[in-house]
């Protein structure tokens, strides 16, 4: 039982010392028989405590990635600590093969992270000795797909990095009823991109997020001793214009903030107005 002990007492204090996961710190210490410095090297050799303990530092920089097949558009987010990473050779061609991957594997990223990838390594080993290599945190944020069997598929690249592949904030939205003759869906991509709105529609808004702006504006006109039922107005007041403001659908037009996105999709196609079905912004590092 002591020496059980002993052992668990080891592989904490090599977790502490690695910041690697349990699992791999018990398999260092049962190859090394429990000599703790050849289980940091053990770790080190195989680039999992390089790797681990940059883990804790903040990664906002990055690629934003998009893919295209006929079949549909697939978004993807890989994290970098530095704008100087994100431009090398090594770091780019890692995540323009994980942005085919991630079509693939339609955006999942829990099957992503175990696939295989050009060199017979899964994504996770591959993403390890990368992290080790350049010697900066790299994190696979997060993806998205959009399946064209029921829409037409536009994306749009702010900030292009790699032509048509990458760059520093993509939109993508999926319409039916649209005109493929007519520029309308890309510039609806450019829209979304420039104005990040939240949701199509407030059916869509979360409920947990207008509760909180509520609050947020209860708060501020507590504190300013206005008449309660002065101050329910105003509340109400603002609480609509953030809802408009962070819904696609009732934001003022881009290229005519005199009308909203929703009158200009019904006067772009009059008789049968066009349906949004769905949207994805990825902006570089936000909320990180």
């Amino acid at each position: 039982m002591s020496d059980q002990k002993e052992k668990l007492e080891t592989i904490k204090k090599l977790r502490e010392m690695t910041g690697v996961g349990f699992s791999d710190c018990k398999s260092a210490i049962d190859e090394t028989g429990g000599d703790i410095d050849k289980a940091v090297e053990f770790l080190r050799k195989k680039g999992i405590a390089k790797a681990s303990k940059k883990m804790s530092r903040t990664a906002n920089e990055g690629l934003v990635l998009v893919h295209k097949e006929n079949n549909g558009v697939s978004l993807l987010e890989v994290n970098s600590e530095t704008d100087f990473v994100a431009k090398n050779k090594d770091f780019i061609n890692f995540c323009k093969e994980l942005s085919v991957l991630n079509f693939k594997y339609k955006g999942d990223l829990d099957a992503l992270k175990n696939a295989k990838m050009k060199n017979s390594s899964t994504v996770d080993e591959s993403l390890i000795d990368l992290i080790s290599k350049i010697g900066e945190k790299i994190i696979v944020r997060r993806a998205k797909f959009f399946d064209s069997s029921d829409g037409q598929i536009y994306y749009y690249i702010h900030n292009t990095i790699e032509k048509d592949l990458a760059g520093k904030i993509i939109a993508a939205v999926k319409v039916s009823n649209i005109n493929e003759n007519t520029d309308t869906g890309f510039k609806l991509a450019m829209h979304i991109a420039a104005s990040g709105p939240l949701a199509i529609d407030e059916k869509k808004l979360d409920k947990n997020i207008i509760n909180k702006e509520l609050e947020i504006i209860k708060a501020e006109l507590d504190n300013s001793g206005k008449k309660p039922e002065i101050a329910d107005k105003i509340a109400k007041g603002k609480i609509n214009k953030f809802i408009s403001d962070n819904t696609l659908l009732n934001q003022p037009w881009f290229m005519d903030p005199k009308i909203s996105v929703k009158k200009f999709l019904n006067e772009s196609n009059s008789s049968n107005p066009i349906n949004i079905i769905e949207f994805a912004r990825f902006k570089l590092g936000e909320g990180i």
